[in-house]
């Protein structure tokens, strides 16, 4: 070692501070859902305006994984990861003031605002990609499953538990101060996080000066077996090159994609359909929906393990299949056959997730991380695209368009299902063994 050399923290902290950052930024998945329709009524906005509004924030929380998770390899994963925070933070900022100034007599032009300030807070969903290698960095390859497994599962629970306590906030304490609150939260987790986050020891020690080899060596020295070649655009161009990558990318932005845009849509569903309190709707998305995807999600991956992500991925479209079917026939009309559709759709999109990326390193070992920022950004996409498809058939059809609108999920299931079959006859016998460059 080094005489006078000391590297801050450990594998611990920089696990709990990476999942701590992405569980603050990942929340804004939710930042629209629960107050759609007093926006949709105060600012007169169609049914694609509203969905587009509830969608915002998956936009920048899709495309900047990529980019962002490149800049990783550079300079460590906590001033990207800062970076995107204090983005979302200025995004809340702006939006808590004009609440504050101006609701609930807000101006049908200050829907462009909102939807702005929307984008900004979303660059916090952003932080999963970036968390990702930051967690890798810090862990020997015999224990990345395991971090990586924690990161994700306890991130994941953010847009859930949000969308679930934003209502009740909302009735305590009113949607202006509820959104201040929320500000107040990521602010102060922001700084907490730009406190206590420490990068592994390699970026400690090309921060102090050393060469890439000698920091590589040293890095070594404390344990940390994962070293950044500088190659991610390299990888993401030859993982663009395989078709195989693609076909993940359809299949996540189905099922995670998928997963963003109801966690958001879910409340809007429950209310405007059978005219639940925006408590109540919280509270049947968090529990029949998003928590229960990101806690089976991890199901999901160890199923893969045992029989093949492409046949668990038949298997868990198939079930958003049936689940998309039984909304629209419950249409607007039976909750319990609702119910039991977003449960399904929940289930099927969670063990989706754990399949698709159990499936990167398989079609795509030489290039796996650049595989992996193409499917965890392109697929999160699906997040922004799908909620103003289904605003327009609630334009279109008026409030039985909400269950309607479950058409898109049935054309998405049946395509994913179809691109599964197709990976399942060429690769499934392969379980464990990675397909030849």
């Amino acid at each position: 070692m080094e005489k006078g050399l000391k590297i801050e923290g450990n594998p611990k902290i920089g696990l709990i501070m990476a999942t701590f950052g992405f569980f603050i930024g990942f929340a804004a998945v939710s930042l629209y859902g629960p107050v759609a329709k007093n926006l949709k009524e105060i600012l007169g906005l169609s049914g694609f305006l509203m969905g587009l509004l509830v969608a915002a924030p998956n936009l920048t929380g899709s495309l900047l994984r990529i980019p962002f998770a490149a800049w990783v390899d550079k300079v460590g994963g906590k001033i990207p990861l800062a970076t995107l925070l204090i983005l979302s933070v200025i995004g809340m900022a702006g939006l808590s003031t004009l609440l504050y100034l101006y609701y609930p007599d807000l101006k049908p032009w200050m829907y462009w605002l909102i939807l702005f300030f929307g984008f900004l807070s979303g660059c916090g969903i952003a932080t999963f990609s970036v968390g990702i290698a930051q967690t890798a960095y810090w862990f020997p390859e015999s224990k990345q499953g395991f971090a990586l497994g924690v990161y994700a599962g306890v991130g994941n629970l953010a847009p859930g538990i949000f969308g679930m306590l934003l209502p009740f906030a909302l009735k305590a304490i009113g949607l202006t101060w509820s959104y201040i609150a929320w500000f107040g939260f990521l602010l102060v987790g922001t700084v907490i996080y730009i406190l206590f986050a420490k990068d592994a020891p390699y970026f400690q020690l090309i921060k102090a000066g050393y060469s890439h080899e000698k920091a590589a060596e040293l890095a070594k020295k404390y344990g940390q077996e994962l070293i950044p070649t500088g190659s991610l655009i390299e990888s993401l161009k030859n993982s663009a090159r395989h078709i195989e990558t693609w076909a993940l990318v359809a299949l996540y932005f189905v099922s995670f994609g998928g997963f963003l845009a109801l966690t958001g849509w879910f409340i809007v569903f429950w209310v405007q359909s059978y005219g639940f309190e925006v408590v109540h709707a919280g509270l049947l998305m968090a529990f029949g929906f998003s928590l229960l995807a990101s806690v089976i999600r991890i199901f999901g991956g160890w199923l893969s393990d045992k029989i093949g992500g492409e046949l668990v991925s038949i298997i868990a479209f198939s079930m958003v299949l049936l689940g998309a079917i039984t909304i629209i026939l419950g249409a607007n009309t039976n909750f319990f056959v609702s119910l039991s559709g977003e449960v399904l759709m929940g289930m099927g999109m969670g063990i989706a997730n754990g399949a698709v990326f159990k499936l990167v390193p398989k079609y795509v070992p030489h290039a796996t991380g650049g595989a992996a920022g193409w499917v965890g950004g392109l697929g999160a996409f699906g997040g922004f695209v799908v909620p103003p498809i289904l605003g327009l058939f609630v334009q279109n059809y008026g409030v039985i368009g909400y269950s309607r609108g479950f058409v898109v999920y049935i054309m998405l299931a049946m395509v994913a299902i179809l691109i599964s079959a197709i990976l399942w006859k060429a690769y499934g016998k392969e379980i464990n063994q990675p397909i030849e460059e």
